[in-house]
């Protein structure tokens, strides 16, 4: 983090509207991705359980957001996972994942509708092909927050994501959730590679100064 201005409310004015061609290196999440062997381990009754899953992930750019004179470029995702067995979800998730080009901060919001929200941090570079972020329960900056129930009974303690940018345009995640089920430890974690089935979209600001342009010329 760069040290607190003393002017925290001015926002920056030399901002570029084109969402996409300033996402560092969240510019390879973007578009519409799909993937039919996940792999997820979790805990159940018997034991640990291990499911394959068929995942369907949307990452479309957003508008540049301001803190005051912090700055990210990001992408809005849905993901929606199912299993072969089943065409009910298994697992639903929403949030955003933004970059900071002045610091190189990456961060993933995380909210799944189980009563789970998360604020996951890492850093990085432009060119990189690896990232990852993390996340801790009882941390105020980059934390965890769950119901009751899931902190009696499925307390999450940590979260770790990590991002490989492969070379065929496809890219790996490995996802490890620390928990702690029936006073023990499980070691949650889910694994998959997805591929590309649809290009992003322009963020909304960016089609604007894009057809300005037309009618201008």
């Amino acid at each position: 983090m760069l040290p607190l201005p003393a002017d925290i409310f001015t926002e920056p004015e030399d901002v570029s509207p084109d969402g996409l061609a300033n996402l560092g290196p969240l510019r390879r999440l973007a578009g519409t991705w799909q993937a039919s062997k996940g792999i997820d381990i979790n805990p159940k009754a018997e034991g640990p359980e291990r499911r394959t899953f068929i995942e369907h992930i949307r990452m479309e750019p957003i508008d540049p957001q301001a803190n005051g004179p912090q700055l990210f470029y990001g992408l809005r995702y849905h993901i929606h996972i199912n299993t072969p067995e089943e065409d009910i979800t298994f697992h639903d998730q929403v949030g955003y994942w933004l970059w900071e080009p002045a610091t190189g901060l990456i961060l993933q919001t995380l909210a799944i509708p189980r009563g789970q929200v998360l604020l996951a941090s890492g850093k990085a570079r432009p060119d990189d092909t690896k990232i990852s972020v993390t996340a801790k329960r009882g941390d105020t900056a980059y934390g965890i927050c769950s119901t009751d129930f899931l902190e009696q009974a499925f307390r999450t303690d940590s979260y770790r994501c990590e991002i490989t940018f492969n070379d065929d345009g496809s890219w790996s995640y490995l996802i490890q959730t620390a928990l702690f089920v029936r006073g023990a430890p499980f070691d949650h974690h889910d694994s998959n590679t997805l591929q590309l089935v649809a290009p992003p979209k322009l963020n909304p600001l960016a089609v604007i100064v894009n057809d300005r342009a037309k009618e201008a010329s």
